[in-house]
């Protein structure tokens, strides 16, 4: 009877906890069911945000990149130019894009050569849409790709911080933004400085003609059609370069000319006096290990002075003719920069307007001495 009680009371109690048991699953359910029919009755939206957005989450590159882009993008401005074309049917209207640079509040804007080349009419977009028609071609480099437009009336654009293209170094990082393809306007794209130095032949595909370049910055920045002429920009948002060239039958391969390089023509054009070169008057070969070979030179830095095809190293009358250099001198340095690290002879020179004087660090017959030259602007 006992055991039939405590196998009673045993049985009751297993009953007892099943009740339970049922009761809780029971009420599990029932919350589970309340909160699958709660979450699955949610906004779309709501389901779909992540704790944490991981765009939002930038590395110390990325933060620079981003700033850069947009700090400087007000300095940047999309160009486009109406061109007038003959073909066997007669004259024909058409489009063409580039980019340009601010320089000043007052409208002055930095571009290239080839993007305004022939150009009846042009407009300059700034970053923000606004549209400019009231616009001059102020004039070209007749030794570089480079040319200056105004835009007439405005005096509160924002410039571009220009830097020192002397001082950039091989694989250095960089940013270039542009008008690219002529479509998308203010596009960033970075990568670094692939070389210095660098000539190349470029073409115009509108018109077919060739300019040959010296003393540019290579890059793998990508570089398309429609970036001609907008910034090549560093780590601190300062314009190093113009963009110009792109290898055509090779990806990464992008050109900009040096920024010294336009400094002494665009101090002319803020004086009002328009685009003037400046020059020295020679003929030289940027030395290399290599070239130092070929012309028996025992130093392989340096611009050595060699005449060509019958022309002489050094043109007679020439501001360099004036300051004393000979063929066979070697110009080591311009004012102290040094020629080939820090930028070709050109370039260096670029730098400075017509009427400066600049000393020469020369190498002759093994001593060194130092020449003064005073410049003198270009005239074909």
């Amino acid at each position: 009877m006992n055991d039939a009680k405590k196998i009673r009371s045993k049985s009751m109690a297993k009953a007892k906890m099943i009740g339970v048991l049922v009761a809780l699953g029971i009420v599990v359910a029932s919350a589970l069911y309340w909160y699958m029919t709660y979450t699955n009755s949610a906004p779309l939206a709501e389901r779909n945000v992540p704790q944490t957005d991981g765009n939002l989450q930038t590395t110390t590159n990325e933060e620079i990149i981003t700033s850069i882009a947009e700090n400087v993008s007000p300095s940047v401005v999309s160009i486009v130019t109406n061109v007038t074309t003959q073909t066997i049917f007669g004259a024909a209207q058409g489009e063409a894009a580039g980019t340009g640079i601010i320089v000043s509040k007052d409208g002055y804007v930095l571009t290239n050569k080839h993007v305004v080349s022939g150009a009846d009419k042009v407009e300059v977009i700034l970053s923000n849409g606004t549209s400019y028609t009231n616009v001059t071609v102020v004039g070209s480099d007749p030794l570089n790709d480079i040319a200056f437009l105004k835009i007439n009336g405005v005096n509160n654009l924002s410039p571009a911080e220009l830097g020192d293209s002397a001082t950039t170094r091989v694989g250095q990082e960089v940013v270039a933004i542009g008008n690219s393809l002529g479509q998308y306007q203010t596009t960033v794209t970075s990568g670094i400085i692939s070389g210095k130095g660098r000539p190349i032949t470029a073409g115009s595909e509108g018109t077919g003609e060739t300019e040959s370049l010296t003393d540019l910055l290579q890059t793998d920045a990508a570089i398309n059609p429609g970036n001609s002429g907008g910034p090549l920009l560093n780590r601190s948002g300062q314009v190093i370069g113009v963009n110009t060239a792109v290898a055509a039958n090779a990806q990464g391969i992008g050109f900009a000319i040096p920024i010294n390089a336009t400094k002494g023509a665009l101090k002319q054009v803020l004086a009002g006096k328009g685009v003037e070169r400046s020059y020295l008057g020679l003929r030289y070969v940027t030395l290399t290990p290599d070239v130092a070979k070929q012309y028996d030179v025992s130093v392989t830095q340096g611009a050595y002075i060699v005449g060509a095809e019958g022309r002489p190293g050094v043109l007679p009358g020439s501001p360099a003719d004036k300051a004393g250099l000979r063929e066979k001198d070697i110009i080591k340095k311009v004012n102290g920069m040094m020629v080939g690290p820090q930028g070709g002879v050109s370039s260096l020179i670029g730098e400075y307007a017509p009427g400066d004087t600049v000393s020469l660090l020369v190498l002759r017959d093994g001593r060194e001495l130092t020449l003064k030259a005073t410049l003198q602007a270009y005239s074909d």
